[in-house]
């Protein structure tokens, strides 16, 4: 049973261990919506009190039925609201009425159907909010808690694949989704103590749920599915809540693509998209994102082991070579590193391996296994012993008759168990599975599954020990914009002002309104110039002629002056002037870019620049506020890293200017709370001693 302590919300905790539940729509016939939570809570242990609400029926599956909710000898905790319609919708309010603390209204036809519906599902909130009554749904499957037996729940997977209470939580805005997940986990032994769906989340979130599974003591792994990220705030707290007590938080966030992607009047605004929002808020509170619902289960039996990650060292042990190389290719695609196993590895190896067997990494106890079982458990106590193995696959292609499947079981066990360092199988025959899996070892169909798992475990737990215990929270939105505010973009030199208000390094430059003007600015400049046109009309110069570089002497630079005033002439644009620059030239070109998503706050970018950021798209996304270590390990992570350390004699570049000037633009962002929109800079700059911006684009709300 969880700790019912732990829920400091009354509706949270009637809904996971409620005391009394009523079905509003209750059926005697189980396989029927109205039927099936009944069915499940008598069959699975519910030991609080189930009352049956159906007007036309005085019993149902064996329990006294009542006519109404007011009928009810005293008031239940959580209400089951299985009518639809108006009659979900009294049902509620009834529920307010009384004093019901939660109510789950697995009811369709409301806010997914229409205008119609969308007003129901609003009624039906506001009665609860003015009571402080707890929704989840409407259209959700319900709830599912296996520990305590409340089943408030119709889901078909439950009757096909056996409940059994376990470590695991399955949160998920669909229940058709949560359900397939269930099964997964299921089908590799693994117990689930909670599966939650939240539907239309017109009240209860997955967010809020999570919070709540994750204050139970016996849960230690979270898995989500979600459409939706609209309380980011309360899905942190959840993240924090897990971080704390080791426990792994692992979502899908279905949409990738297409809708609610906005493209601002910048590179920046193309690249941080939603999505990458998303992702940037997954990192920073420690939650891996996974692709499907397949990868949301994969990973399960690893994270519920007490293992180390280690440094990133492969060892593969197989009874095939070509499975040998194969194994080490797919390591290598999944970026694990094959261990270098030391000489006194290799000679222990070597003492007990057929002398042809291959004692390098990967390790190749070849068809011997088949007249000696215990070769298994020979090798794998002498690859524990090197400093250099973090983890082993274990790769069985054949093991059919004759095979003691079992011993091998029992010698891998051996090794999860001892050795602190994960271990994975790969056993392609389904018949070799069971063995394994009785003993508690992660095993999977081919090395092409196991080792994309080992891969996602390590490099989470890697994720989790870089967080600190003060990750910032999430900024609650600061701006108080009741429509879309109208924007502006700004032109260059007002953009180039308020960044290096804000402490960002911009070129030198000064805006010019006459020649005589420019050619002073060249003079104190120094040498050769850039001369630009200045207009927040015309946001990008160089696709209009409007920049010309290298300019020198006082009759080019005047010469220069008067083409871009009769540039901006010709696209009928009013100038502000135009900027005197010097010439800067960088190692590379970077960019720095910011925007504000009205969920997630300031989203930070930084990468790759030039002309080709959008087709090469070399950029990192964080949220801002961030630290500078943040960014760097957000670059590395990047194709451009080895160029910014130094590559074919150049010198390694500025990094910590650059993650200098990139903390900088995001806190200036967020500080903005909204009024400023987006942030280009491209290109940046960034040399062995120097990282300039050299152009800059901002988007603020008019008047800002």
């Amino acid at each position: 049973m969880p700790n019912q302590a732990s829920y400091s919300d009354p509706g949270l905790q009637a809904l996971l261990t409620p005391r009394s539940i009523a079905v509003v729509g209750a059926s005697d016939h189980i396989h029927k919506i109205g039927g099936r939570p009944i069915h499940y809570m008598l069959t699975h242990g519910y030991d609080g009190r189930l009352y049956p609400v159906n007007p036309q029926r005085e019993t149902i599956q064996g329990l006294p039925a009542y006519p109404s909710l007011a009928a009810l000898p005293d008031t239940p905790e959580l209400a089951i609201i299985v009518v639809a319609g108006d009659a979900a919708v009294d049902a509620v309010r009834e529920c307010a009425r009384l004093g019901v603390a939660a109510a789950i209204v697995i009811a369709s036809g409301f806010g997914e159907a229409g205008e119609a519906g969308k007003r129901q599902q609003d009624e039906m909130v506001r009665v609860a909010r003015h009571a402080g009554l707890r929704l989840v749904g409407p259209n959700s499957q319900g709830l599912a808690n296996f520990g305590s037996g409340a089943i408030a729940s119709f889901s078909t997977m439950f009757i096909e694949v056996p409940p059994q209470d376990g470590p695991v939580a399955v949160i998920s805005q669909s229940g058709g989704m949560g359900a397939m997940v269930y099964g997964l986990l299921r089908s590799q032994g693994i117990g689930v103590r909670h599966v939650h769906a939240t539907g239309n989340q017109a009240d209860i979130t997955v967010s809020d749920l999570a919070l709540a599974v994750a204050h139970d003591d016996d849960v230690r792994l979270i898995l989500l599915y979600l459409e939706t990220l609209g309380d980011p705030a309360t899905l942190a707290r959840a993240a924090a809540v897990a971080r704390q007590r080791g426990v792994p938080v692992v979502a899908v966030k279905a949409g990738r693509t297409g809708a609610g992607q906005r493209a601002a009047a910048s590179h920046t605004g193309a690249i941080a998209n939603e999505d990458r929002a998303v992702d940037a808020f997954f990192a920073r509170h420690g939650i891996w994102r996974a692709d499907d619902a397949h990868a949301l289960a994969r990973c399960a039996p690893l994270y519920l082991r007490d293992w180390s990650p280690g440094a990133n060292g492969l060892v593969v042990v197989s009874n095939s070579g070509a499975s040998c190389v194969m194994a080490a290719d797919a390591a290598e695609h999944c970026e694990l590193a094959m261990a270098t196993l030391a000489p006194a590895t290799r000679a222990g190896l070597a003492q007990r391996l057929p002398g042809f067997a291959a004692t390098a990494n990967p390790v190749d106890v070849t068809a011997a296994l088949l007249t000696n079982s215990g070769l298994f458990g020979d090798v794998l106590p002498v690859i524990a012993d090197d400093p250099a193995a973090d983890m082993v696959l274990l790769d069985i292609p054949v093991a059919g008759m004759g095979y003691d499947i079992e011993r091998f079981a029992t010698d891998a066990a051996r090794f999860a168990d001892s050795a602190g360092k994960p271990i994975a199988v790969a056993a392609w025959q389904s018949g070799v599975v069971e063995p394994f899996r009785r003993r508690g070892v992660p095993v999977f169909a081919s090395a092409n599954e196991a080792l994309p798992a080992l891969a996602q475990w390590r490099q989470h737990r890697h994720m989790l020990n870089r967080l600190t215990d003060t990750v910032p929270a999430v900024p609650e939105p600061l701006n108080d914009f009741a429509e879309p505010p109208r924007t502006a973009t700004l032109s260059e030199a007002d953009s180039l002002a308020r960044l290096a208000a804000a402490g960002v390094p911009v070129v030198r430059h000064r805006l010019c309104r006459t020649a005589a003007e420019a050619i002073a600015a060249w003079q104190d400049i120094g040498g050769p110039v850039a001369i630009k046109a200045c207009a927040a009309a015309v946001p990008h110069k160089s696709e209009h002629g409007l920049v010309e570089l290298g300019c020198d002497g006082a009759d080019a630079v005047a010469t220069a002056f008067d083409r871009q005033l009769a540039g901006l002439a010709r696209l009928g644009v009013d100038p502000e002037g135009v900027i005197v620059a010097a010439m800067t030239r960088g190692q590379r070109e970077c960019l720095i870019g910011a925007r504000w998503d009205p969920v997630f706050g300031a989203v930070l970018i930084v990468g790759d620049g030039g002309k080709y950021v959008e087709v090469l798209r070399d950029t990192a996304a964080l949220l801002a506020p961030c630290r500078e270590d943040d960014v760097a390990s957000a670059l590395a992570r990047l194709r451009i890293w080895p160029i910014l350390q130094g590559v074919r004699g150049e010198p390694r570049v500025d990094i910590a200017a650059l993650c200098r000037a990139a903390v900088a633009v995001g806190q200036l962002v967020h500080d903005a709370a909204g009024r400023i929109r987006s942030v280009d800079l491209n290109p940046v700059m960034a040399s062995a001693d120097a990282v300039v911006v050299v152009d800059g684009l901002m988007e603020v709300v008019e008047g800002s």
